[in-house]
């Protein structure tokens, strides 16, 4: 067998009736014996285990599943094997019998291909009958708000009193009860939230008014509206102007100057719109002091 250069080259076939050489045998996967080009399928030499790799299953008439059937092993042991471990009758029904489209008049069975979940009902139905008015659809449920806790109490109260008068049991009185609480709870705490934010507000607004009051105007100059002269303070100008306008003889406006000053920093305007306007471009809000 072989050659002279390749001694190991080539087998001859294990079929009875042929025996031949072959320099590229071909090896079963089920008997796993050396064939030649015609004798390499199971049918051609009649392999003994040509059913391994078959796949035989047998439907269970109990519970309507598959048992597959393993080549080497006896399908009576199978099938004991089966009943024993796995077999649940209560699944013969769920296999066997069809949804059917709820539809009254409709017998056609529901299966994936031709099955539609309705949205507001959320009810299987077949093509047929997938749009609303086909199925008479009631339409979608209306939730009930529950953002807050007392909501439902208050609706039902509601609800009673549009209804005949009864005598009011223990639970409706627990329940009114409850629904007080509750919104007594809820008045007393937006109540003390509120307090302690005009609390913090106005200490704020009283800090930020001493430390603007606190430094002699800031080192602001007034300057007086009839002569120009220039004063530190908003009391040097008032008598400034209460002397020497108003008393003296050098009369060079007006009879008589109102100066009103700011409450925040002391900065007079003889203009009281200037005024309102400089303290809610520079102080952020009202004119109150």
């Amino acid at each position: 067998m072989g050659t002279p250069e390749f001694p190991n080259l080539g087998k001859h076939c294990n079929f009875a009736e042929c025996k031949q050489i072959d320099f590229l045998p071909f090896t079963c996967d089920c008997c796993h014996q050396v064939f030649c080009l015609e004798h390499r399928s199971y049918n051609r030499h009649s392999c003994p285990k040509a059913d391994r790799w078959d796949v035989t299953v047998v439907i269970c008439p109990l519970c309507a599943k598959g048992v597959r059937l393993i080549p080497d092993q006896d399908p009576n042991i199978t099938w004991e094997i089966h009943v024993n471990t796995e077999c649940d009758p209560s699944n013969y029904d769920k296999v066997t019998k069809k949804k059917k489209c709820p539809v009254p008049g409709c017998r056609e069975l529901l299966t994936f291909s031709n099955t539609i979940k309705c949205r507001d009902c959320s009810l299987d139905h077949c093509l047929k009958h997938r749009f609303g008015p086909d199925h008479k659809c009631p339409g979608p449920k209306k939730l009930e708000p529950t953002g807050f806790p007392f909501v439902g109490l208050l609706n039902r109260s509601r609800k009673e009193e549009k209804g005949p008068k009864k005598a009011l049991s223990t639970t409706s009185s627990s329940k009114w009860t409850a629904f007080l609480n509750a919104a007594s709870s809820v008045k007393a705490s937006a109540e003390a939230s509120m307090t302690k934010l005009s609390n913090e507000f106005s200490q704020t607004w009283i800090s930020s008014g001493s430390s603007s009051n606190g430094g002699g105007g800031n080192g602001q100059i007034e300057q007086c509206p009839q002569c120009s002269a220039k004063f530190s303070s908003v009391s040097s100008l008032i008598d400034h102007v209460e002397k020497v306008h108003e008393r003296g003889g050098n009369r060079t406006g007006p009879k008589k100057v109102v100066i009103d000053a700011c409450p925040k920093c002391s900065r007079g305007f003889v203009d009281p719109v200037a005024l309102v306007e400089h303290i809610e471009r520079d102080h952020g809000g009202t004119s109150r002091a």
